[in-house]
């Protein structure tokens, strides 16, 4: 391909405008539009695959959502009494606030779907309770919360499995199925060196709270606990589909955070909209600006090109699978997680098919690497967020993330060489590859 070609100046443009601070979708959309022109295609284009891409696919829907449940959950007291459970469970342990910590993560991510939910929602709080009198350093509370934020999306629902499922046509029901051992892995992961950790540094013994109170702390908490039991529950019995599971989730938190808990008051639910208006608006211009990029790449035939590049290479299916971790590992250093998602694994769907990589594995591994990009540096999302939070340096939280890090990655190997591990839940539920 020369350098001079259409496809080549438009990457080059997208780059360049990246770099100047134009948000990614922008980018992508004005480089796309930069092709179809030297090409001397159709501009409109660009608006023909925008609204065909945005209008016509209901799976899109699911996001704004999800996103919406959880600025609900935020802003009611579901995330304090979620806390209290947790740690009346395991706060007893050493340590015990670093493992609540990532026990409400998995409670959470049975809610919200989104890692940067999880973090802002109870990332304060649990900043807060681990740092006081000094039980903690900021910088380990703050690392804490960011890696077990990653958990979010990996246990259903899970946004950037919609949004996998939006490129590649696998069922929802069963990536998120496919998710669930994956995650709850990651989670014992993390605690693992969490009790490690804790040893070595003999981390505070919290004052445990007592059995009998167990009961009435759980009673208070069901509602919240209920809630990925109905969302779950609708979609798996059939009754629902993800997205009106989505819809569910929104107004379930709204009417338990507002009626019940009787928390929210107009302006907080006002605040709660304006949120989840402009994320789902950030995410809606990323998505946009990959749906015309994509139009470019098919043209090109890059998938295709891809796919011949690396038939020529003779690679194994495990070959294949670690290459594609490597590069997603890599690129989640210094690219945002749903581009890479939208961008660039579209490119290599097609190879894994060719290959009889089973597509509900292939994108959980995906999303286990993009979740892992959002801790590592120097781009990792969460880790600027936990940075902005806990008013840490961002170089020691990333000191103390580093541990949690390399266990993760371990998790991520024994899930692409160990297929079963993300299959066998779909399989029980009747997936048939």
């Amino acid at each position: 391909m020369s350098l001079a070609s259409p496809f080549s100046l438009s990457i080059v443009a997208i780059t360049a405008l990246a770099f100047l601070g134009l948000p990614i979708g922008h980018a992508m959309i004005a480089g796309s539009i930069l092709y179809l022109l030297l090409a001397g295609q159709d501009m409109g284009t660009a608006a023909e695959q925008l609204l065909n891409g945005m209008y016509s696919n209901y799976v899109i829907l699911a996001v704004p959502l999800f996103i919406l449940a959880a600025e609900f959950m935020n802003i009611g007291s579901m995330t304090d009494r979620l806390l209290t459970f947790c740690n009346a469970l395991v706060g007893r342990f050493r340590g015990g606030l670093a493992q609540v910590n990532i026990l409400q993560s998995i409670i959470f991510a049975g809610m919200s779907g989104s890692a940067i939910a999880d973090a802002a929602g109870t990332g304060r709080m649990m900043q807060v309770m681990m740092t006081r009198d000094g039980r903690y350093t900021g910088s380990y509370a703050a690392a804490v919360t960011a890696v077990s934020s990653v958990i979010g999306p990996i246990i259903p629902p899970s946004i950037p499995m919609v949004l996998y499922a939006l490129i590649s046509d696998a069922s929802i029901g069963f990536l998120f199925l496919g998710g669930v051992v994956p995650g709850l892995l990651m989670a014992l992961c993390q605690m693992v060196i969490v009790a490690i950790t804790a040893r070595r540094k003999k981390f505070p013994v919290e004052q445990p709270v007592p059995l009998k109170k167990l009961p009435f702390i759980t009673w208070q908490a069901l509602p919240t606990l209920m809630m990925p039991v109905v969302l779950l529950g609708g979609m798996y019995s059939g009754v629902m589909t993800p997205t009106e599971a989505a819809a569910v989730a929104a107004a379930y938190a709204l009417l338990i955070s507002a009626g019940l808990y009787r928390s929210v008051t107009w302006r907080d639910f006002y605040r709660a909209i304006a949120v989840s208006a402009r994320t789902t608006a950030s995410i809606g211009m990323l998505i946009a600006g990959a749906l015309v990029f994509n139009y470019v790449v098919t043209v090109e035939n890059i998938p295709d090109a891809v796919k011949g590049l690396l038939a020529g290479w003779d690679l194994s299916p495990i070959g294949f699978l670690i290459l594609v971790n490597i590069l997603l590992l890599l690129l989640g250093c210094v690219l945002e997680g749903t581009a890479i998602l939208l961008v660039v694994v579209p490119v290599f769907i097609p190879t894994a098919q060719a290959l009889g990589i089973d597509l509900v594995h292939f994108g959980v591994v995906v999303v286990v690497n993009i979740m892992i990009g959002l801790v590592t540096p120097p781009y990792g999302l969460l880790l600027f967020i936990m940075a902005s939070i806990s008013g840490e340096p961002l170089r020691a939280i990333v000191r103390d993330a580093l541990p949690f890090l390399f266990a993760m990655i371990v998790a991520l190997a024994i899930l692409t060489f160990v297929p079963e591990t993300v299959l066998w839940l779909p399989r029980l539920f009747g997936y048939k590859a």
